[in-house]
C-alpha cells in the first residue's frame, strides 16, 4: 500500500506538468491558429505563400525534432547564448513555445477548412443587407465555422494530451517521465515497470473527460442544423 501511494504521488506531480503544458498550449495555439489561418487565406500572395510554407514545414516534421531545435539551436546561434532560463522553467518555456507553434499550424488548417466551408452565398447575403465585413465574419461565418471545426479540433486536442509525453526528450518531468523514473531509481524503489504502464490510466481518464465535454459542446451547437 505504501508503494502504491508513493507511485501515485509521484505520478500526480508529473501529471501536473502534463496539464500545465496542455493548458498553455491551448491558450496559445487556439488564437494563434486563427491568426495563421488568416495569413494562409490572405489575398496578399507573398504572405499567403510564406504562411503556407511555414505550415508545411511544421506539419511535415516531427514535433520531437522541433523540440530539440527550439531548445538547443538558439543557444548555438545567438551571441547572448541560450535565451531559456536555467532549470525546469527554461525547459518548460521551450517546450511550450514548440507546442504552441506546432499546434497553431494544425489548428490553422482546421480553421481554414471551417471558414471556407461556409457557403459564399451567406456572405453575399450579408453584404446585400448592408453588413460590414467584420459583422459578416463574426455574426455569420465565425458562428458556423465553430460548428464545423469542433469534431476535428477535438481530435487534435486529444492528440495534444498524448503528445505532451514528447516533452520528456528535453527533460520535462511529465507523467511518463515520472513513471519511467521507477525503472531506474525513484523514491527508494528501482526496477518497477508497472508505474510506467499505470500512466495510461491518467491519459484514459483525462481524454475520457475531454470526449464527454466535446460531445456536450457538439449537442449545444446542434441549432445550426
Amino acid at each position: 500500500m505504501t508503494l502504491f501511494i508513493t507511485v501515485v504521488g509521484a505520478l500526480n506531480e508529473g501529471f501536473v506538468q502534463t496539464l500545465a503544458l496542455f493548458a498553455v498550449t491551448l491558450l496559445g495555439a487556439l488564437p494563434l491558429g486563427l491568426v495563421v489561418s488568416f495569413g494562409s487565406m490572405s489575398r496578399f500572395t507573398p504572405l499567403r505563400w510564406l504562411t503556407r510554407t511555414v505550415i508545411w514545414v511544421i506539419r511535415g516534421t516531427p514535433l520531437m525534432l522541433q523540440l530539440y531545435i527550439i531548445f538547443f539551436i538558439p543557444g548555438m546561434v545567438l551571441p547572448s547564448g541560450n535565451p531559456w532560463p536555467a532549470g525546469t522553467t527554461g525547459r518548460f518555456m521551450a517546450a511550450a513555445v514548440a507546442f504552441v507553434i506546432n499546434y497553431s499550424c494544425y489548428f490553422a488548417e482546421i480553421y481554414r477548412g471551417g471558414i471556407q466551408g461556409v457557403p459564399v452565398g451567406q456572405q453575399e447575403a450579408g453584404m446585400v443587407l448592408g453588413m460590414t465585413r467584420s459583422q459578416i465574419f463574426f455574426k455569420v461565418t465565425l458562428l458556423q465555422m465553430v460548428k464545423r471545426v469542433v469534431p476535428p479540433m477535438s481530435n487534435e486536442i486529444i492528440t495534444l494530451v498524448k503528445d505532451t509525453s514528447l516533452a520528456q526528450v528535453i527533460s520535462i518531468q511529465e507523467v511518463i517521465w515520472a513513471g519511467k523514473a521507477f525503472l531506474k531509481s525513484s523514491h527508494g524503489y528501482k526496477g518497477l515497470l508497472w508505474p510506467l504502464f499505470f500512466t495510461g490510466v491518467y491519459y484514459l481518464v483525462f481524454n475520457g473527460g475531454l470526449t464527454l465535454l466535446f460531445g456536450w459542446v457538439e449537442k449545444k451547437l446542434d441549432y445550426f442544423k
